[in-house]
């Protein structure tokens, strides 16, 4: 044990990380809060209903997203697979950018591909999304970033379901969820009876 302790301390020490590397949580953070959105820190940008383009320094950026959220948003990181809380999550609602606020899915529209990540067959609106070129890892594939602040979510493949044959696959760390409000009500009144 002592070995493994030495080593890792050797590796932390040269700067040498994982690509799937957590930052540690503080210790006053609680678990829950592990992916804590834009919308609960002091994020300006953060907005539901405001749709104009986000142009924030990198700089900014880490100052107000979670280390988590930074790593994925904004260098394009990926986080380990079947870690997301949104992997298996089947609340009604909406999924918004945790870095700007902007909605990008709808709940009805993901579906469970088995690949890790939380996957959707269709994002809210055209202008949710960017698409861009991305051959960065030996292969050629669709990169897919907000379309208000331009952070990374995740990729695009054409393997998904009908009705448009696409899964999006996308970083749950990237994701906030508000549960629709009438689901909410109907299911209250339904727990009344």
């Amino acid at each position: 044990m002592r070995t493994t302790f030495i080593a890792i301390c050797l590796l932390t020490a040269t700067g040498i990380r994982c690509g799937y590397a957590q930052p540690a949580q503080k210790p006053e953070q609680k678990k829950e809060d592990k992916h804590m959105s834009a919308s609960d820190s002091k994020n300006a940008a953060y907005s539901r209903t405001d749709s104009a383009r986000v142009d924030m320094p990198e700089g900014e950026w880490k100052k107000v997203l979670s280390p988590e959220v930074y790593y994925v948003a904004r260098q394009k990181g990926t986080e380990r697979p079947w870690t997301s809380k949104f992997e298996k999550f089947n609340e009604v609602g909406t999924y918004y950018c945790a870095a700007c606020g902007n909605p990008l899915f709808r709940s009805d529209t993901k579906f469970e591909s088995g690949c890790g990540w939380p996957s959707f067959y269709e994002p809210i609106s055209k202008t949710s999304i960017i698409y861009l070129k991305d051959n960065s890892v030996g292969m050629e594939r669709t990169e897919v970033e907000c379309g208000r602040c331009k952070s990374h979510l995740g990729h695009v493949f054409d393997d998904g379901p009908p009705p448009t044959g696409l899964r999006y696959c996308i970083n749950g760390v990237i994701l906030d969820f508000d549960k629709a409000r009438d689901a909410q009500k109907s299911y209250d009144a339904k727990k009344g009876d």
